[in-house]
């Protein structure tokens, strides 16, 4: 898929996204007074990383803009089949799984750093992350999502 900001899930997702990290951090992370579809292609085409995953119990990215898809080296369609800890070194899991576990009690996390692979196995050392969880309009808890422009092969 080549333009997915344009489909009413992306763009649902985008305005979760986006809602959900002004609640967090105070303030807006894209102009907010702009149309749900030009916010949603704006998140697609930014020049960071963000991605976003869901409530299973082995959470499922339901999001990622196009750095993070170049990033990754998926396709849409491939991204939205791949558990989030897909893109974690087995070594990594557990501070991975303590950093989700806190982000859920407080709502969010700044300035975390750790590698992350893609899907071919490169090696990616991200650094000043931020990650926050997914709340909709009545404050149930829809996932979390992250964001970073910070990055180096290792």
């Amino acid at each position: 898929m080549d333009f997915p900001w344009q489909e009413q899930t992306v763009i649902d997702q985008t305005q979760l996204i986006l809602t959900s990290y002004q609640h967090w951090f105070g303030s807006p992370l894209l102009n907010p007074e702009q149309a749900p579809i030009e916010l949603a292609q704006e998140l697609f085409e930014a020049p960071f990383v963000i991605f976003s995953h869901g409530t299973q119990s082995d959470p499922l990215y339901n999001y990622g803009n196009h750095q993070g898809l170049m990033l990754w080296e998926l396709s849409w369609e491939d991204l939205i089949q791949t558990p989030s800890r897909s893109t974690t070194e087995p070594m990594g899991q557990e501070d991975r799984n303590k950093l989700l576990a806190d982000t859920s009690k407080k709502g969010y996390a700044k300035g975390y750093s750790g590698v992350r692979i893609s899907s071919t196995g490169k090696r990616i050392l991200i650094e000043d992350f931020m990650l926050w969880n997914l709340i909709d309009q009545y404050q149930n808890y829809k996932g979390q999502a992250a964001m970073f422009s910070e990055y180096h092969f290792l």
